[in-house]
């Protein structure tokens, strides 16, 4: 009985800490792109201004 839950507690751990880096790295990611979008308007903001 105590290895069932031992195994179900482990295997919920295991995708929790998957899901938190999946969730880090996609917030890192969209970040990054954001910044980058950000630079881009702002090196062609001579030409967006009338």
């Amino acid at each position: 009985m105590n290895e069932k839950i031992y195994k179900t507690i482990a295997s919920t751990g295991a995708g929790s800490l998957v899901l938190g880096i999946v969730i880090l790295v996609t917030g890192i990611v969209s970040g990054i792109l954001m910044i980058v979008n950000g630079a881009v308007l702002l090196n062609r903001k001579k030409d967006i201004l009338l």
